[in-house]
């Protein structure tokens, strides 16, 4: 195994890998010399009704131009179906799966921020919980018995928060918290087989549609102050993709089985910086708003 490429011949699965933190996850597990594959419902065939132009294979394209080898591969996760056809393909391919990033979100249009908990539209809730809670049950579920056959893997889910303070809205708040909470169940079920599974937050991530929102591209990312001054300890999406490529490479990794942690502070222990040189540290930023 290359020094450079610590997760050499390592299979990889990020679910819903077609933008934002699961784009720059799969792209930095690539470069660290994975084999990803990455799915999501948006392809150069046809597009989600997240209507945005990223799409699974443009994702793969930049995990093998990163050093690793990406394998798009359209799924809906909320398909039980899916999801099992998914997996027998991996399986049948390498004969085992080592790490699974459960990044299913597919929320934002259902977002009803500012609005009270007595006023949610509760159709739009149970929409967000089936994508961004019964997708990653649904395909970890999956995974788990690929992963005890051999006893071992890492199952990462994506969350948004460490879980302590009130997201601003209640179905958001939910939906997040549970997922912080998925992690801790499936690492106490999965203890006894080896299987570690935790959860990772980024920070204020910089992803394709806010920097769409905010007017800017990645090159003048800064300007996008003007309309919100917390933008500037913002992080791209490969900052939380290289803490998550240096806990998969990390022999210690079980030792944080449950734990819901974050990419700054990941960054801070494993000295890693976001592409563009700096290390944002979101806590310590949030400590002093």
């Amino acid at each position: 195994m290359e020094k450079d490429k610590p997760l050499a011949g390592a299979v990889a699965l990020v679910a819903g890998a077609t933008r934002g933190a699961g784009r720059g996850i799969a792209t930095e597990l690539g470069a660290a010399g994975a084999i990803v594959y990455v799915t999501g419902r948006s392809t150069r065939a046809t597009r989600s009704d997240m209507d945005r132009p990223e799409t699974i294979e443009d994702t793969a394209e930049q995990v093998t131009a990163a050093g690793g080898q990406g394998i798009p591969v359209p799924c809906d996760h909320s398909d039980p179906a899916q999801v099992a056809a998914l997996i027998t393909r991996i399986t049948g391919a390498h004969d085992r799966l080592d790490l699974l990033v459960n990044d299913i979100w597919g929320g934002d249009p259902l977002s009803e921020w500012g609005t009270p908990f007595w006023q949610l539209d509760l159709t739009k809730f149970q929409t967000m919980w089936q994508r961004a809670v019964l997708t990653h049950l649904i395909t970890s579920q999956h995974v788990a018995p690929v992963m005890i056959a051999r006893k071992r893997g890492l199952i990462i889910e994506v969350t948004d928060g460490l879980g302590h303070d009130y997201r601003g809205n209640l179905a958001y708040d939910l939906t997040k918290t549970t997922v912080n909470r998925l992690a801790l169940g499936q690492a106490e079920e999965l203890r006894p087989h080896g299987i570690t599974a935790l959860a990772v937050t980024p920070g204020f991530l910089r992803s394709e549609a806010m920097l769409e929102l905010f007017g800017v591209t990645e090159a003048n990312w800064r300007d996008g102050t003007e309309k919100d001054p917390h933008f500037i300890a913002s992080e791209t999406p490969h900052f939380v993709g290289r803490v998550i490529a240096a806990l998969a490479a990390d022999p210690t990794v079980h030792t944080r089985t449950g734990q819901v942690l974050s990419s700054w502070d990941l960054a801070e222990e494993y000295s890693i910086d976001d592409v563009d040189g700096r290390r944002p540290h979101w806590g310590r930023y949030f400590a002093t708003m």
